[in-house]
């Protein structure tokens, strides 16, 4: 198959033109506010929390400086060439069809494997609330309810986004502010910690930093997304940039400012941490009544926001990797501008891994997980290398496309790889990672083969 960068049609403008364009600009601004608050936010971030401490802070700060560099060199290729395929897309004009497969494919098994650990999560949560009821029941009601939301337009997933993302936003913004004036002692009943909490600040040493760093990073998947739903939105070009442009702010503000808060109001070794969630053990150390169940309320929404915004992401790879000549055209088809048939099996193969965390806990469930472990970093080594590979040419050759720019271009790009290369040598040396590490890696390995294979067969023919 010939390259996508040799012929005279962007492969974003050719697989896109079908979609439906029912995202209007307020929807696309809250996915962008919203999607910045993840479940890995609320559900994961105890654990780091137990490990590094208050240096936690430290742990996503630089975490967070890296994916807003990956955001930049991302939203400058997605401003330029928007496309429902995004990261993937941008692969295969870069750098090649087999790269765009990789890329693609592999964010696609992550998307669905996702979408059922969210489930699970989300089930755990209303199980608690009706005791007694099953929770594979609870994860099939989500599905059923999510996958149909995906099969209708487009713009039912935006407005299910867009209140998601309203009360996501509204949730952590009281949290902050009920925070800080916590800190500072004018919250009625309840008295100034100070800097007690914080005096320990690497409770266990540089590894516990490492530890709190690489759960950081995981915490902030998702970002995505709003790259992939631009190419339905009315003005993809100004979606995405505005996004962009406001990553900075919101990473600051939503991530950074709210574990500042939580280690500087709750002892970092409280088990309540780890057993509730971070953001329930605040509140409730602060002593509001019912707002550590309110709490629960907003990470159940969370994980429900990721849960369809997954369905919604793994469906548009697909489609847009088959319309690129890079899968199955079953999964290509389209009824009334949104891909029904690739919703439905990212759905199915979504609740194929709850039902392995039910039955192959132990070998093919945990498998599974350690496969898909590190993708996110596989992901953003390919939007790197494509952003060096891409800047050059868009300046040659549409120098106009450049609506958003990648800082102090190629240093910082260089720097985000730098990082990158960091974060796997720290995950190759923790055994709970090493694992995962290896197991990603085998299957990009495959999945590169596997795309060389099919580029080199498309193009004997």
């Amino acid at each position: 198959m010939p390259s996508s960068t040799k012929t005279g049609t962007p492969p974003q403008q050719r697989e896109g033109a079908s979609l439906s364009h029912g995202l209007k600009q307020r929807h696309l601004s809250m996915i962008a506010l919203g999607g910045v608050i993840g479940a890995g936010l609320f559900v994961g971030s105890g654990a780091g929390i137990a490990a590094a401490g208050p240096s936690i802070v430290i742990a996503y700060t630089v975490s967070g400086l890296l994916v807003m560099l990956v955001m930049r060199m991302l939203g400058e290729m997605s401003a330029a060439y928007p496309s429902s395929g995004s990261f993937s897309a941008h692969a295969e004009r870069a750098i090649g069809p087999w790269a765009g497969f990789a890329a693609g494919w592999s964010f696609w098994i992550l998307l669905c494997t996702a979408v059922g650990l969210e489930g699970i999560g989300a089930a755990h949560i209303v199980s608690g609330w009706l005791p007694g009821t099953p929770e594979w029941l609870w994860v099939a009601l989500f599905m059923v309810v999510f996958c149909g939301t995906n099969l209708a337009a487009v713009k039912n997933f935006g407005e299910f986004e867009f209140w998601f993302a309203a009360l996501k936003v509204g949730a952590i913004s009281l949290f902050l502010v009920l925070g800080v004036l916590a800190i500072a002692g004018v919250l009625p009943g309840t008295d100034a910690p100070g800097a007690s909490n914080l005096t320990d600040f690497l409770p266990h040493g540089s590894n516990g930093l490492i530890i709190g760093l690489l759960a950081s990073v995981f915490a902030y998947g998702g970002l995505e997304t709003v790259t992939i739903a631009a190419a339905e939105s009315e003005d993809p070009v100004k979606g995405v940039a505005s996004a962009v442009r406001t990553a900075m702010w919101r990473i600051a503000l939503f991530y950074i400012g709210s574990m500042a808060v939580v280690v500087t109001l709750v002892p970092w070794d409280s088990e309540e941490v780890v057993a509730k969630g971070p953001y329930v053990a605040a509140l409730d150390h602060l002593g509001i009544p019912g707002a550590g169940q309110l709490m629960n309320v907003v990470v159940l929404v969370a994980l429900l926001s990721a849960m369809n915004a997954n369905i919604y992401g793994s469906s548009r790879i697909a489609y847009s990797l088959v319309q690129r000549g890079q899968g199955p055209q079953a999964l290509g088809r389209l009824s009334g501008g949104v891909p029904r048939t690739a919703v439905l099996v990212s759905c199915v193969l979504g609740f194929a891994c709850v039902l392995l965390s039910y039955w192959r806990p132990d070998d093919v469930f945990k498998w599974l997980l350690n496969m898909i472990g590190a993708v996110i970093l596989v992901v953003w080594i390919f939007i790197a290398v494509s952003q060096l590979l891409l800047r050059r040419r868009i300046e040659r050759e549409a120098p106009e496309r450049l609506v958003v720019r990648m800082w102090a271009f190629p240093y910082l790009t260089w720097v985000a790889l730098a990082g990158m290369v960091a974060i796997f040598v720290l995950m190759a040396r923790q055994p709970d990672t090493r694992v995962q590490l290896y197991s990603t890696g085998a299957m990009t390995l495959a999945l590169a083969a596997a795309g060389y294979a099919w580029q080199r067969a498309r193009a004997a023919r």
